[in-house]
């Protein structure tokens, strides 16, 4: 297997303890490293920055400085790998305002003449969506239609031209006990290993 490149962006929003979230990406890195991958990692919770609150600072405003090793590191990844817990139902705010922050017009994409849209500006790059919430998974997926997670893969990763895009849902995760936990760190580590 090539060697890929691997960025990791952990989007739980509580830096003051780890949770299951931290242990599934430290997991996917021990993997994806002793397989011979390259990994880079981005703590969300880790940095400061501004929400965005208008379409011109959007579109005009100048990328935070504190954001721009996030945003180089997703542009010399090759596989991105998103881990956050469901919050209400989808992701917690932090990552979404750190992903309206770097997916900006002239990196995530780029206009062609009249269309705002023409250019997909993350293309070539697959990534994997792990998200871990209190509901069983199968309830999430089935009943809920893992609405939020399609949303995430169609509205901003399948937007930037990421794909394919793959998803883990860990669930019940307050009933996991530490049998649980080592289940679903072995298959993090098992997918790093294969950069899946």
């Amino acid at each position: 297997m090539t060697p890929q490149r691997i960025v990791l962006i952990q989007g739980h929003p509580d830096a003051s303890a780890p949770h299951l979230c931290h242990a599934l990406a430290q997991a996917y890195a021990r993997g994806a490293a002793g397989a011979g991958h390259e990994v880079r990692q981005i703590d969300v919770a880790a940095i400061d920055f501004a929400l965005l609150r208008s379409q011109h600072e959007w579109e005009l405003g100048l990328l935070p400085a504190r954001l721009r090793p996030a945003q180089d590191a997703i542009s010399w990844a090759r596989h991105i790998v998103l881990f956050f817990p469901l919050w209400l139902g989808d992701m917690p705010a932090l990552l979404k305002g750190f992903l309206e922050q770097v997916a900006r017009p002239g990196f995530a994409f780029t206009t062609e003449g009249s269309n705002p849209f023409g250019r997909k500006g993350l293309t070539g790059r697959s990534a994997r969506v792990v998200v871990t919430m209190g509901m069983p998974a199968m309830v999430y997926r089935w009943y809920f239609r893992a609405h939020s997670v399609k949303s995430l893969e169609r509205n901003i990763l399948g937007f930037v031209g990421i794909a394919p895009v793959h998803e883990t849902l860990v669930g019940s995760v307050e009933q996991l006990g530490e049998d649980g936990v080592a289940k679903w760190t072995a298959r993090m580590q098992a997918l790093g290993a294969k950069a899946g």
